[in-house]
């Protein structure tokens, strides 16, 4: 069972891909962070496989969330999320320690696939 905290600021996104993951039988939601600081402090709570992270969010945005949670000896990987198709911040979601970027507008089998890969990955298991 894969191990998923979705954190995104918008209630309405963090309740549909929680519906969208809800239905595959290998994932298990944790817990949904509103902001970057619940993302952290939930990490270190629920110990999540994977955390769908929110580019762009109040109070610590995403990157810096993912520096804290990568850089804390968590075994968490994290996917971010973004609306933006950019290098640059594909660059930025790379350098903050995130293992993979997925677009928002990516459908649930690219998703399902990014959750999978990275929890395959060499990294995953150290």
């Amino acid at each position: 069972m894969i191990r998923v905290l979705i954190a995104d600021d918008h209630q309405l996104v963090r309740q549909g891909i929680s519906l969208l993951l809800d239905k595959a039988e290998d994932i298990q939601i944790v817990g949904q962070a509103r902001n970057g600081y619940e993302a952290v402090q939930m990490t270190s709570e629920a110990l999540p496989d994977v955390v769908l992270m929110d580019a762009d969010m109040p109070r610590l945005d995403g990157f810096e969330a993912t520096r804290i949670i990568r850089s804390s000896g968590f075994p968490t990987q994290v996917i971010m999320l973004t609306m933006l198709s950019d290098e640059n911040m594909q660059q930025k979601a790379r350098q903050s320690g995130a293992q993979a970027y997925v677009l928002k507008n990516a459908n649930r089998e690219e998703l399902l696939a990014a959750i999978r890969t990275i929890r395959e990955s060499p990294e995953s298991r150290q």
